[in-house]
């Protein structure tokens, strides 16, 4: 029987340092068991004894759904702080809010918010800690700023002489590389490594991918996950979904997200306060027959457009509260032809085509999500979207092969 060993250090595919490695064959047949799992059935050595600080939120659950501070805990492993990424712990808290510091009322344990005064833990937070445990249910996406935390974590533990593993989960969105690749000038919390805007990678990978690019000292280990390909989606892991985030509620808001997000960096609403956040846009202004019509004559595949409306409550981006907006509703309906870096980069030609008096963008804003000022530039001179997105596949190319040596799953 398969048997998922533990990542130990930079070099490794499980005990070795090529494809050749156990991590490098097709899982066994069976139900798919993220790291959390793994490290307590297969890998308990690496935990115990130590005193273990757990980076985590609500998504950090085995494959029943019961908390890694349960199990943890359960196993007789000795917790001693919990961490918290942007959302807090709970996952609860607005994008982009600074979160407290608290105190877990079921444990007692300090959880220490590695969004707020300090995105890194501190000599203190860090005191009395061995080793630091990463579980986060990554988005798929460059946006999203977990890897940004694992970094941050990274190297203050690379400080302390602290080991750092990953307990790794699937890409909740699989395989398809898509996008423009980050111009590593242009490297923020939001964009962190030079990775495309759809990246097919889990955290523990990305987290390997940093420690080269950035040359980070950590000494890093992966738990990966066990019976799981790149190309399998989360629904059919035997997994349950538990959101990322507040404003990605669904994996069909998952699927988009790689997209849409660059309209947050626009006088758009992304849906923010909706019932389908990401799923569609909208402005009060919105011709939505007009873009329709020219979103509709590039025939995307794996995708239909359609009118919809919706009155953001409460929106995290302060955009048109209250408001009753005219939108776009997105419907993936083939997930393996269907590029939403694609259809985001046509709804933008289309609605600034129609809407040149109303539309804006939000200049810095935009050129972070972008991964720098081409694309908008490029948008603003009146490219063809298709050459815009065609214009991409040499370095993902590129990028695919740089990123070889750090992948942990088949296809």
């Amino acid at each position: 029987m398969h048997r998922t060993l533990v990542v130990l250090g930079f070099c490794g595919w499980s005990l070795g340092c090529g494809p050749a490695g156990p991590a490098a064959q097709a899982p066994a047949p069976g139900r798919v068991r993220p790291g959390i799992d793994v490290l307590l059935t297969d890998s308990l050595p690496v935990v115990r004894g130590r005193r273990v600080g757990l980076v985590t939120n609500r998504a950090g659950v085995d494959a029943q759904g019961i908390s890694d501070v349960v199990r943890l805990q359960a196993a007789g492993i000795r917790l001693v702080a919990l961490f918290s990424p942007e959302h807090g712990f709970r996952g609860a808290a607005d994008p982009g809010a600074a979160v407290a510091s608290s105190i877990d009322s079921a444990t007692g344990l300090p959880i220490y918010s590695l969004y707020g005064p300090s995105t890194a833990p501190t000599d203190a937070m860090l005191e009395g800690i061995d080793l630091l445990l990463v579980d986060l249910q990554d988005a798929g996406a460059r946006y999203f700023t977990f890897l940004f935390t694992t970094v941050e974590v990274m190297r203050a533990a690379a400080r302390h002489g602290i080991r750092v593993v990953v307990l790794d989960r699937p890409d909740p969105i699989g395989a398809p590389v898509q996008g423009n690749v980050l111009d590593p000038a242009y490297a923020t919390p939001v964009g962190l490594l030079a990775v495309p805007m759809r990246h097919g990678m889990t955290l523990g990978e990305l987290a390997r991918l940093a420690r080269a690019d950035l040359g980070l000292a950590t000494d890093l280990g992966v738990v990966p996950v066990s019976g799981w390909r790149r190309s399998v989606p989360m629904d059919s892991t035997g997994l349950a979904f538990v959101p990322p985030s507040p404003n990605l509620r669904s994996l069909e808001s998952l699927y988009h997200y790689p997209g849409l997000c660059l309209f947050e960096g626009t006088n758009l609403s992304v849906g923010r306060g909706s019932a389908a956040p990401f799923e569609q846009i909208g402005a009060p202004w919105l011709d939505t027959a007009a873009v329709l019509e020219r979103v509709r004559q590039a025939r995307l595949p794996g995708v239909e457009f359609s009118g919809a409306s919706f009155t953001p409550e409460r929106p995290g981006d302060g955009k048109y509260a209250d408001t009753l907006l005219a939108g776009i509703r997105l419907r993936m309906t083939d997930r393996a032809s269907y590029d939403p870096t694609a259809a985001a980069v046509h709804l933008l030609v289309a609605v600034r085509a129609v809407h040149r008096d109303r539309f804006t963008w939000i200049p810095k804003h935009f050129d972070r999500l972008a991964g720098g000022p081409v694309v908008r530039e490029r948008l603003e001179a009146g490219a063809d979207p298709a050459e815009i997105v065609g214009g991409w596949d040499a370095d993902l190319e590129r990028f695919k092969l740089r990123r070889r040596p750090f992948l942990l799953y088949p296809e």
